[in-house]
């Protein structure tokens, strides 16, 4: 088991049934809150898909003097897309920038619940007027 699995089991021991309960209500009015900014009229939300540039293989790694070092290293890389994760919302990663390496930067849209036809009719217009199909990293 790697470090940052079993440091995860001993701090899930802490916690009770009723824990567990209340962290789900907790996700459910987390799910309800953000709903109610799209019924407050907006169609899309765009975000960076990552909070900085892709990284090489290998850089977050496990470390056995600091377990939980590759869960905070991946939360400072993809502090964006874990809310709609949780949120349930249909978001989409579209690489529509490149470094000079050739990697792809990502944007993020996000929709309403239910609203994936928006984010492929968006995507598709992207695609067309930025195409990346035929893109590949240099490295």
């Amino acid at each position: 088991m790697e470090p940052m699995n079993r440091v995860g089991a001993d701090i899930a021991k802490h916690f009770t049934a009723v824990d567990y309960g209340l962290a789900l209500s907790a996700v459910a009015q987390y799910r309800r809150a953000v709903q109610s900014w799209w019924h407050d009229g907006w169609d899309l939300l765009l975000t960076p898909t990552l909070g900085e540039l892709p990284l090489k293989l290998g850089t977050i790694v496990n470390d056995p003097d600091d377990p939980m070092s590759p869960t905070r290293r991946s939360g400072d890389f993809v502090p964006f897309t874990p809310s709609f994760n949780t949120s349930g919302q249909p978001a989409i990663s579209l690489p529509l920038e490149w470094t000079a390496e050739g990697l792809p930067v990502g944007v993020q849209l996000v929709a309403a619940y239910g609203r994936e036809d928006i984010l492929i009719r968006i995507a598709s217009q992207l695609e067309q007027a930025k195409p990346w199909a035929h893109r590949t990293p240099e490295v």
